[in-house]
């Protein structure tokens, strides 16, 4: 791919290198688009916190040149579609100069008695081969630091040596980045977002797979705990750190009424929590024609409680006629919670989370045609439009939350 701004030599000699990997798979003319959009994406996440750089794109890598390297590196770390990054040194491609970087760069790291190995790489194929250079630098670095030992499968210290066609690139760190595609190959989708764990983990997997995402959080007013709201608010600010340059909208859709008539009409408790997940897809589905959605999203997991055994979902699946995501559904709950804890959205004092709700004892194969009764009943056809018809939206950009108040009739 031809570079994007040949400005590497105006005396930057530290570009930030970025990888990607599953864009590899594609045809060149999807390729070539995908990266496109994660350049797009990368500038976008770096305007956002006020800086500008130059890029080049020799094939299968993106070189970023700015003022400030390190917190460039540390940006783009969390751009989906970037597998990993590294702050480099840029050298001309002969032997003798990736040599002197190669020494300059880990003889500040290494001492007598640590344990290193040089990976070397080539993408022209001339002159010494990826082992020789290996091998060459290797003995270079051996000298100037007396005491060292070379140990290729657990080294204490690697130091990367890459010959491309733009020169050579010496790093000796790889700061792990999300992976996945970018965001906004996939079009859009609507997550259903609470204040728990899972749901926001949900919506992260579905960025990392290249979906733009819109959230739904179905407020069921004194039916849920206190901090119930504040928390599912807190979820969406934290996870538009995770698209930075892109403005995140949740939806605010008022479920209490759904929850007032289970009770009036004294619906079996067992139902609840079916009636309750059949509802929040009936209005997701709704609102994505509005946001422009493809699918739905749910942090459901199979199995982890009462609503989510395999008979209950397919009896909550039958509520709509669209696609509905479930990234959660093979997952332990630790895997979850790891996940969770690493993207920021884990809380380890949630406060008050409630569901006053929940029946003690939960339907675990609940009976379509019983539902449908029940559902008929409390007519949830016209109570769905009833909270469809007006609703509120909060927007986060960057971290920062911005209420809107705006209420519409859809």
């Amino acid at each position: 791919m031809a570079a994007a701004d040949n400005c590497g030599a105006g005396g930057v000699k530290n570009p930030v290198m970025v990888r990607y990997g599953e864009l590899f798979l594609k045809s060149e003319p999807v390729k070539y688009h995908f990266i496109g959009m994660l350049l797009r994406n990368i500038r976008r996440a770096l305007s956002a916190h006020g800086l500008s750089a130059h890029y080049e794109t020799p094939r299968g890598r993106i070189l970023i040149f700015g003022d400030q390297p390190e917190k460039i590196a540390w940006i783009v770390a969390r751009v989906f579609g970037v597998v990993d990054v590294s702050i480099c040194t840029r050298t001309g491609s002969s032997p003798e100069d990736l040599t002197a970087a190669a020494v300059t760069l880990a003889s500040k790291q290494l001492t007598a008695g640590m344990s290193f190995a040089v990976r070397a790489k080539r993408q022209l194929k001339t002159g010494l081969t990826s082992q020789e250079l290996g091998t060459l630098i290797g003995s270079a670095i051996y000298d100037r630091v007396p005491g060292l030992r070379v140990d290729l499968n657990c080294p204490e210290y690697e130091i990367f040596v890459e010959v491309r066609d733009v020169g050579g690139l010496v790093y000796d760190s790889r700061i792990k980045a999300p992976g996945g595609l970018p965001l906004g190959t996939q079009g859009r989708v609507l997550v259903l977002l609470s204040a728990g764990i899972d749901s926001p983990v949900a919506s992260w997997l579905a960025m990392k797979r290249g979906c733009e995402t819109s959230h739904l959080y179905l407020d069921a007013g004194r039916w849920a705990g206190c901090d119930v709201t504040p928390a599912a608010t807190e979820n969406h600010r934290r996870l538009s750190l995770w698209c930075p340059g892109y403005e995140l909208s949740m939806i605010i859709a008022d479920s209490e009424p759904l929850f007032d008539e289970m009770h009036r009409l004294r619906t079996p408790a067992r139902y609840r929590c079916v009636i309750c997940k059949r509802f929040m897809h009936r209005v997701a589905a709704r609102m994505m024609q509005k946001e422009g959605a493809r699918a739905i999203v749910t942090g459901e997991n199979l199995g982890q409680v009462a609503s989510q055994t395999l008979a209950n979902l397919s009896v909550i699946s039958q509520a709509v006629a669209v696609p509905v995501l479930r990234p959660l559904i093979t997952y332990d709950k630790e895997e979850t919670i790891w996940l969770a804890r690493r993207i920021g959205t884990f809380d380890p004092h949630p406060g008050d989370l409630v569901c006053r709700a929940a029946p003690r004892m939960p339907a675990t194969a609940a009976i379509l045609e019983e539902i449908l009764k029940c559902e008929q009943a409390m007519e949830v056809d016209r109570i769905t439009e009833q909270t469809c018809e007006s609703v509120r939206f909060v927007k986060a950009q960057n971290g920062v939350i911005t209420p809107t108040g705006y209420h519409t009739a859809l």
